[in-house]
């Protein structure tokens, strides 16, 4: 991925090095137009990482203490850490037992008097149902925010990640579909006030310098990550579309394997394949199968967010949230990301072929 981009960044970083602009510099506001424009919104506040547009987000609608924030419980921690850290409390609901997001009947069921909104998480590179969720929000008279750190270039019922509710918030870590060369963020809206909030938030409360009007925050986005994403963003479809023809030649190869069950496309998704996650009665010994031959996997996410240590308090115990926990018991992914060869792809499938053999075998 790096290899053909090295030169131009370098390049650019040479002449930053000369201008001094590490703060606030120009690449900053241009890559804020740039993915403004990439997610067809207007507006753009580059974060430091993800999950400090999470929590600006979230402070900048005016959501803290006393308030609760609808999240599904089968996601990374930092989605529920946001509300925390904005003083909110995070309520959990199950997800959907065919694509792992955030369901819309149990996020129903989990809005209270004191919901202020739902923060929906587009989970592997697949969009949450939108369209419902957007519609039970205007109902009951509450806001939708989109956690959409894994989601870059998505689209669902022709509604691309962003769009969808009151500000998006993306991660730019390293290992997402767009990357820095560290971690860096930002939140995606088309209101101007919540804009003007985030901007302010983002860097002490200051409206201007050393006019502070409220408690902020040091989150803002690094000139260094603006110029690496300023060259990712210009290749950010064509990779995507290599995780897409990656995903098909595992459905192809993998189809009715084992007890492999394979990630399923919503009707009216496109997603962007940040993670292909299979699942299978025994990820462990699978992993370890594979990491004999050679080919790294990952689990995401094997505890469920309201079965971690930081989030007991909640009160939920094994049983409350019966899909996300099959989730986690059950999820292993297989190595995706742009470049991987269709050598590579078979070399997996291959070898996944001869663990549920061998397994057969045994039995």
């Amino acid at each position: 991925m790096h290899a053909p981009l090295r030169d131009r960044i370098l390049a650019d970083i040479g002449e930053l090095i000369d201008s001094g602009a590490f703060t606030n510099g120009p690449a900053v506001a241009a890559f804020e137009r740039e993915f403004a424009a990439y997610c067809g919104t207007s507006r753009c506040v580059g974060t430091a990482s993800g999950l400090d547009a999470l929590r600006l987000a979230l402070q900048a609608a005016g959501i803290g203490a006393g308030d609760e924030v609808v999240l599904p419980a089968h996601t990374f921690v930092a989605t529920a850490e946001a509300v925390s850290q904005a003083g909110a409390t995070p309520v959990l609901a199950d997800v959907g037992e065919a694509d792992g997001n955030l369901d819309p009947a149990a996020a129903e069921a989990a809005i209270g008097a004191r919901a202020r909104a739902v923060l929906a998480v587009h989970l592997y590179g697949q969009m949450a149902d939108v369209r419902a969720l957007r519609e039970l929000c205007d109902r009951r008279g509450i806001e939708l925010h989109e956690d959409a750190a894994q989601a870059h270039g998505a689209v669902r019922d022709d509604v691309r990640a962003g769009q969808a509710g009151r500000v998006a918030s993306f991660s730019f870590y390293a290992g997402k579909n767009l990357g820095a060369f560290g971690d860096a963020g930002a939140a995606v809206t088309a209101d101007a006030d919540l804009e003007e909030r985030l901007r302010m938030l983002r860097e002490h409360g200051q409206r201007r310098k050393y006019e502070h009007d409220e408690v902020g925050w040091t989150a803002r986005l690094d000139t260094l990550q603006a110029i690496v994403l300023r060259h990712k963003l210009r290749e950010l479809d064509r990779w995507n579309e290599q995780r897409r023809a990656a995903a098909r030649f595992y459905g192809a190869a993998l189809a009715e394997v084992g007890d492999l069950r394979l990630p399923q496309v919503m009707p009216g998704s496109e997603p962007v394949w940040h993670l292909y996650a299979v699942r299978t009665g025994d990820p462990g010994r699978l992993a370890g199968f594979l990491r004999e031959r050679g080919i790294g996997t990952g689990r995401h996410y094997p505890v469920p967010v309201h079965l971690t240590g930081a989030y007991a308090h909640l009160g939920h115990g094994e049983g409350a949230f019966p899909a996300a926990e099959a989730w986690a018991r059950e999820e292993l992914s297989l190595p995706m990301f742009p470049g991987i060869s269709e050598a590579q792809l078979e070399a997996v499938a291959s070898a996944v072929r001869d663990y549920f053999a061998g397994a057969r075998a045994a039995a």
